[in-house]
């Protein structure tokens, strides 16, 4: 074996995005030594930023923070970045078939569906309190709510189709995807991890700007955080290394990448779910977590981001977010403008059903589509762009997809109790894996850090 091909090390982490770097800086902290084989050429997985010039940056990926993410809160702190208030003074505006109105707060001017919007929102949050976030599937009737889709539950609530139109509007960059995609169990559960030990999860801090998952941003991008903990680690962080095999055996783990061999003691696999069964196993993985893995596919999601010369909406009293409703391209948008207020971003999710309708079109046609939904909130000034960039996740090859695995009904009561069961040497990490804040930044911190000391204590 060539020596430089061949190396040792106590552990392994596949993955350099939050999950996996959290675990190896928990882990080099604790006196192990740790290599990190990343099979992009960068490290933060569903984090990237992208360069505005000036040094200032806007985000392609996951960006938002709030209350309650207390890991990644800290983790930022300690790495030095520091975040800002995300939301923009001035009004919200409201699209539904085609007529803006203006609107101030959180709730849209829809008299038609916010009466159906509030009684979903009451019996989503009490469905959501009988679920346990660490164990949804021994929900006292966990059978039955993953025995139908999440539409099919907000209809046997009694809520019409406009209530379920605003549901699908958050699930649209939530998921990827809509209620008719996600089994009701998967879709409360979700809404169980919004929050922490001590503060139930809420519809409402799921969905909300200030004091919500929306309150904040970092200062530099959120991918600083993860360009900061990869330095940290000091040349422990291998990129371009896609890791192809991983073969355990009495003496230990050897794993498999472009980059080299490794053979460690044990393993943190931090990958998303199905990219993590695509992985040759020796033995291989047990048939449930196969299963499971293979059944926990990612959305549907691209980010259209329209830079401009400076946040012209601010000065005629707009906030830059926008709700679309009745076949928009776009069905949620922000200002994605850096904290120095210069230049001007806007951003919008084009995901789930219009995502499989506009993905495959030509890219002149489709960014037409997405300036046009813009200017219904801003004004036509909205096609007067800088630059115009399309972040689509699903032809990321190490994603696939975005922004977080999706299970279908009878996936979570058939095999979710394999989540992050270990195997053998090898443990899981991962936004997925998290029973807080699932899908987000601070579960993938969460996450990394929990494997971490099940490595830890098995050691």
């Amino acid at each position: 074996m060539n020596d430089q091909w061949s190396h040792q090390t106590d552990v392994v982490v596949i993955g350099a995005g939050l999950a996996g770097l959290s675990a190896a800086r928990d882990l080099v902290a604790a006196g192990k030594s740790v290599a990190v084989l990343e099979a992009r050429d960068r490290v933060g997985g569903r984090l990237l930023n992208h360069e505005l010039g000036d040094g200032q940056v806007t985000e392609i990926g996951g960006q938002f923070v709030g209350p309650t993410q207390d890991r990644i809160l800290a983790l930022a702190k300690d790495v030095g970045v520091e975040t800002y208030r995300a939301e923009v003074p001035g009004e919200n505006v409201y699209v539904h078939d085609g007529r803006a109105k203006r609107f101030s707060g959180h709730t849209p001017p829809d008299l038609l569906a916010l009466p159906d919007m509030g009684i979903a929102l009451a019996r989503i949050g009490k469905a959501a309190a009988r679920i346990d976030p660490a164990a949804p599937w021994k929900a006292p009737n966990a059978l039955e709510l993953d025995g139908m889709t999440y539409e099919m539950w907000l209809r046997k609530a009694e809520i019409t189709g406009g209530g379920v139109d605003l549901v699908n509007v958050f699930l649209n960059s939530a998921y990827g995807g809509e209620a008719r995609d996600a089994s009701a169990l998967f879709s409360l559960w979700y809404v169980a991890t919004f929050g922490d030990e001590t503060h139930p999860g809420t519809m409402e801090r799921g969905t909300g700007t200030t004091g919500g998952a929306q309150d904040s941003r970092f200062v530099g991008g959120s991918q600083l955080v993860a360009q900061r903990l990869a330095v940290e680690l000091d040349g422990r962080v291998h990129l371009s290394a896609p890791v192809r095999r991983v073969t355990q055996d009495p003496t230990g783990v050897t794993v498999v990448s472009d980059a080299g061999e490794w053979h460690a003691q044990q393993v943190i696999v931090a990958v998303p779910p199905l990219l993590a069964s695509r992985i040759v196993w020796d033995p291989l993985l047990p048939p449930q977590q196969d299963q499971l893995f293979q059944r926990l596919p990612f959305g549907t999601l691209m980010k259209c981001v329209a830079v401009y010369d400076k946040p012209f909406w601010r000065a005629e009293g707009l906030s830059g977010m926008g709700l679309l409703r009745g076949g928009s391209p776009i069905r949620e948008m922000f200002d994605n403008t850096p904290q120095d207020g210069g230049p001007g971003v806007l951003m919008g999710f084009l995901g789930g059903k219009e995502w499989r309708k506009w993905a495959h079109r030509p890219a002149r046609e489709r960014r037409g589509a997405v300036l046009r939904c813009f200017a219904q909130v801003v004004g036509d000034r909205a096609f007067e762009t800088l630059d115009y960039v399309e972040q689509d996740w699903t032809a990321e090859q190490w994603t696939q997809g975005g922004p977080t695995s999706v299970a279908a009904p009878g996936v979570l009561t058939s095999y979710g109790e394999w989540m992050g069961r270990a195997f053998g040497r090898v443990h899981w990490a991962g936004a997925e894996f998290s029973p807080y804040w699932n899908g987000y930044m601070d579960g993938a911190v969460r996450s990394g850090q929990d494997a971490a000391a099940e490595l830890l204590a098995q050691s």
